[in-house]
């Protein structure tokens, strides 16, 4: 994956199908100009977020590792 840091950090999983588009799903809803990115290495992609809100870039860099600490907590039901 050749994407910037500050974006594969944002990015909870990318998957292909057989006919080789992608899905990704993020923590947070990706912004246009992140979307297109992605798209421009990617081609057909699909995009998902795990979470619903949006959030500036100052607010993902505050809290991320809280963040991803707490869903992957959450999905693997561990405290």
């Amino acid at each position: 994956m050749n994407l910037p840091a500050n974006l594969k950090e944002k990015i909870y999983q990318i998957k292909q199908d057989p006919q080789n588009n992608f899905k990704l799903v993020s923590y947070f809803p990706l912004s246009d100009q992140e979307k297109q990115i992605i798209a421009k290495d990617y081609g057909v992609v699909k995009f998902h977020s795990i979470f619903s809100d949006q959030v500036t870039e100052s607010e993902w860099n505050k809290s991320k590792a809280q963040i991803i600490k707490r869903f992957q907590d959450e999905l693997f039901h561990m405290d």
